[in-house]
């Protein structure tokens, strides 16, 4: 069974946490959410969760790191050098590294894990991105093992493209097929 952590900071956009995490559960994939500076997590729009570990806890024993988006979640997390190391590490390894709104421009591209990838994020988010990478407009990229996401609307593509990534087009599809297309 494939394990993934889930990022979570202050500030964070709520919807692009939980939906991944609901998401990537019903798949079948076992998610740890991490809190980066606690366990207890106020979002962007004021709503709490509750983390499972304290990034400070956490062994990082996984197949792919998740980062929500959100602001100012997006930086807090860019800004905690624990966590470039991680993305750089998993990049070298050619684990799943996975970010969605600001997150692909402020932590990918901070982390200097873009250059010569195709990557979306919300939309004027690119300009901080740094060279080298190349923006799409798109509301999924996935390249290899970097997969981004445009932001809150786009946050059931986003966890489809990492179910994708680890079982499969097919249990992707049935994802969407009974959470945003029921009876589809």
């Amino acid at each position: 069974m494939s394990k993934v952590a889930v990022i979570l900071a202050d500030g964070m956009e709520e919807v692009e946490a939980v939906t991944p995490i609901d998401f990537l559960r019903r798949a079948g994939i076992d998610v740890v959410t991490v809190g980066l500076t606690g366990t207890k997590i106020t979002g962007s729009h004021n709503i709490p969760v509750l983390a499972d570990v304290d990034l400070k806890d956490f062994s990082f024993d996984v197949d792919g790191l998740v980062i929500p988006g959100g602001m100012p979640g997006s930086a807090h997390i860019a800004a905690d050098s624990r966590v470039r190391e991680l993305i750089v590490k998993f990049d070298r390894e050619k684990k799943l590294v996975a970010a969605i709104c600001a997150a692909p421009a402020l932590v990918l591209g901070g982390a200097g894990v873009l250059e010569g990838r195709r990557y979306t994020c919300f939309p004027g988010m690119e300009s901080q991105a740094g060279p080298g990478g190349e923006y799409t407009a798109g509301r999924l990229e996935v390249d290899g093992h970097i997969i981004t996401g445009i932001g809150a609307g786009g946050a059931a593509e986003f966890a489809a493209g990492i179910i994708g990534y680890f079982l499969g087009q097919e249990a992707a599809d049935k994802i969407m097929q009974t959470t945003v297309q029921p009876g589809a």
